[in-house]
């Protein structure tokens, strides 16, 4: 698999090469090694390319997954739990602050401490990485929440986001996001949104 385009908001690119070179390198060396011939395995039903075998997203995550878990020391999923409440002035109060700090300030406050949690695929050295081949909408949770989350929490100093080129993206079934599309959405939201320094990838043929 191929990088055809990096795009860097807010410095996320220069921050892996000044201070994670290695591990930037590890993640360049992960998209290369996966092997895009065999995850050709999905026979289309859709109208337009009925029979048609396309990439199958599935195979392409796992490529990912069995890729990153072999790195050393591997890339490993990581959840982290907090709190919420129906005041907005509450959860802005309890933004950065540790768990349990949060139940006691909403508990205080009158409120009802709601347990949630956000989950990223691999992360490791505070760099958190999602490869997005489904559903375009996911693309936003990632770079909207489970990016900013983990960046709010102190728990990354920058996400990275890998994405299909339209070119791979057409050699699909229909609904996966690609990488120009977002590129947009970011780009259009003006420099400073989302908050949180990321890394769009785009891979290809």
């Amino acid at each position: 698999m191929k990088i055809h385009k990096i795009y860097s908001h807010l410095n996320g690119e220069e921050f892996l090469i000044a201070r994670k070179p290695a591990l930037w390198r590890e993640i360049k060396n992960v998209i290369a090694n996966v092997d895009l011939s065999i995850c050709k395995t999905k026979i289309s039903k859709e109208k337009t390319m009925k029979g048609k075998i396309v990439y199958s997203p599935v195979d392409l995550n796992n490529e990912f997954k069995h890729a990153f878990a072999n790195c050393t020391p591997p890339w490993v999923k990581e959840n982290f739990y907090y709190y919420v409440c129906e005041d907005e002035k509450i959860n802005r109060k309890i933004q950065g602050k540790a768990k349990e700090e949060q139940k006691e300030i909403i508990t205080a406050a009158g409120f009802a401490p709601l347990i949630t949690n956000n989950e990223t695929d691999f992360v490791k050295d505070r760099v958190a990485v999602e490869v997005q081949f489904g559903k375009y909408a996911f693309v936003a949770h990632d770079l909207y929440v489970k990016h900013m989350a983990f960046f709010t929490a102190d728990k990354i100093d920058l996400g990275i986001e890998i994405l299909p080129m339209k070119n791979l993206e057409r050699e699909m079934s229909s609904g996966p996001t690609f990488f120009e599309k977002d590129l947009n959405n970011i780009v259009r939201q003006g420099r400073a949104v989302p908050a949180v320094p990321l890394v769009l990838i785009g891979v290809g043929l």
